[in-house]
């Protein structure tokens, strides 16, 4: 199955760590001509820039805070200034902060929804209307969760604004497909990341022995992986998984028809 990326050039968000961290690294592996990495770490972006570019592939960090009204312009003005043109867009950056519907207050949710919809919406919109100035086809992949279904009560707000992207995601799908511009989402289910570790073990008190709980209560006896998330992203934005356009898929290992034990 053929994933290269020759000559392609990737935007990804979030990617200084984690998920994002690991499609970028994906992407510069298959032979991408250039990654544009986008992150609030200024010390981490330099980090994941150096690895990507021992990989021989130029690589801009964009340092942002996505909840920022004007961040999308400023990501998209600083990826074109950069490379000039951009083929593909990996939304991976999220918050995952809890709120239940009874007791979120207001900043949360505006913060989620800036974070997880309105950020990857802008950003879609400006690669889009970029891919269709030049006619040229492209690809998108948002990173969802697999609480668009539903999700537990802790995480009301957060499960609603990964659903809001999930809609978009089909809708612009739909909107552009003669444009030939593939637009696919990844329902992801639990996975190690470093910022999965900061809430479980710091945020929620559970200290350092929950991974290993958590990887024992597992049917594969382990936590998905940010690598696992990478490699089906990479199979989305590649031609290998063309003309699929507009699927959510889910990447978990408890069935949707059943509530975790």
């Amino acid at each position: 199955m053929d994933t290269r990326m020759d000559g392609k050039i990737v935007l990804v968000t979030g990617a200084t760590q984690g998920i994002g961290r690991a499609v970028a690294l994906r992407v510069a592996n298959e032979g991408a001509a250039g990654v544009v990495i986008v992150g609030r770490d200024m010390a981490r972006g330099a980090d994941v820039a150096r690895e990507i570019e021992a990989e021989g592939t130029n690589c801009r960090f964009v340092a942002s805070e996505l909840a920022a009204p004007d961040a999308a312009r400023n990501v998209m003005k600083a990826a074109l200034g950069h490379f000039g043109r951009i083929d593909a867009l990996v939304n991976a950056a999220g918050a995952t902060d809890r709120g239940s519907v009874a007791e979120a207050p207001e900043p949360l949710w505006d913060m989620l929804f800036a974070v997880n919809a309105r950020a990857p919406f802008y950003l879609m919109q400006a690669v889009i209307n970029h891919l269709r100035e030049r006619s040229s086809p492209g690809a998108i992949v948002n990173i969802l969760s697999i609480n668009v279904h539903g999700g537990t009560p802790e995480l009301a707000v957060y499960a609603a604004s990964k659903a809001a992207l999930g809609v978009l995601t089909k809708n612009a799908a739909y909107a552009h497909r003669f444009d030939r511009i593939r637009i696919n989402g990844i329902n992801v289910g639990w996975t190690d990341t470093p910022a999965e570790r900061q809430m479980q073990a710091v945020t929620l008190g559970l200290g350092e022995g929950w991974l290993e709980a958590a990887n024992e209560a597992q049917p594969s006896g382990k936590l998905l992986s940010a690598d696992d998330i990478a490699r089906l992203t990479l199979f989305l934005l590649s031609d290998a998984s063309a003309p699929m356009t507009g699927s959510l898929i889910d990447q978990e290992q408890t069935l949707i028809m059943g509530l975790r034990d």
